[in-house]
């Protein structure tokens, strides 16, 4: 039980950390988007409780579907697909951002209002979300088999619940800040998220179609940073893509990420 409640805190703590942020965005810069970001975290979770509740009940045959090469695949594809999303949703903000400078804000953003359901953004937090509840049931797969069902199901429903608190109180701190430092703080957070996100997935499929362990191709000493098995180690790893088994390719995709953004706003600048 307390193995499974640590896990699925972890988990679901940056799983509802990413649906803040969205929560946020949209609040902050009146987008109205809650209607997509509220029915994708609650399809995201739902899902993501269900594979966890049938790991739990299916036992060893559970454990033959979320084997680590099937779940390091699956999971690869949606970092990438929700690195992808991220990096449309910051060009957007920033197209947004800087038309504000020059009289245009209110236009764009009453586009952005009256735009119908925004199906990338359901699909960005869907995936986001979902793929927690991958981790959940990869990671909770082998300790669910040494306690019964209903110790289990206790210990994701504490996580959960204490996961939902956590990113309550910080949602809550997000929104008094300033909508200036909201503007600048959200688009740096967002590239460096989408950064790791693609970095993590091209790693793992490096390694399950090509047994190529891009951790292992000039490493970089990270020996000070917390285990990733501690909530510290394990946000860092999400959301900055750093860790113990960092090297020069992995902070390599991340600085192309990183580079192709800039030089897409500084193209932007010079044409406006």
């Amino acid at each position: 039980m307390y193995t499974t409640a640590i896990i699925s805190l972890r988990e679901f703590l940056e799983a509802f950390l990413i649906i803040g942020v969205f929560f946020g965005i949209s609040r902050k810069l009146g987008l109205k988007r809650e209607l997509e970001i509220t029915i994708a975290s609650i399809l995201g979770i739902a899902l993501s409780l269900l594979m966890a509740i049938a790991v739990y009940s299916l036992g060893d045959k559970a454990r033959a579907i979320f084997n680590e090469e099937n779940t390091e695949l699956l999971e690869g594809y949606l970092q990438i697909f929700s690195g992808i999303f991220i990096a449309y949703v910051v060009m957007s903000l920033h197209g947004l951002l800087k038309k504000g400078s020059s009289g245009k804000l209110i236009a764009a953003h009453q586009k952005l209002v009256d735009n119908k359901f925004d199906f990338s953004l359901f699909l960005t937090i869907v995936f986001m979300v979902l793929r927690e509840g991958f981790e959940i049931a990869l990671f909770t797969a082998s300790t669910s088999l040494f306690s019964t069902f209903i110790q289990n199901f206790l210990g994701l429903m504490v996580g959960f619940f204490s996961a939902a608190i956590l990113a309550s109180m910080t949602f809550l701190a997000f929104m008094k800040f300033s909508i200036g430092k909201i503007y600048k703080y959200t688009e740096y957070a967002i590239v460096v998220l989408g950064a790791s996100l693609v970095q993590h997935g091209i790693t793992e499929l490096f390694e399950v179609y090509f047994d190529v362990h891009l951790s292992d191709i000039m490493s970089i000493p990270t020996g000070f940073l917390p285990s990733e098995e501690s909530l510290i180690g394990h946000l860092l790893k999400a959301f900055v893509g750093i860790d113990h088994e960092l090297s020069v390719p992995r902070l390599l995709i991340m600085a192309m990420y990183i580079s192709v953004l800039y030089l897409y706003f500084k193209k932007r600048e010079q044409l406006s």
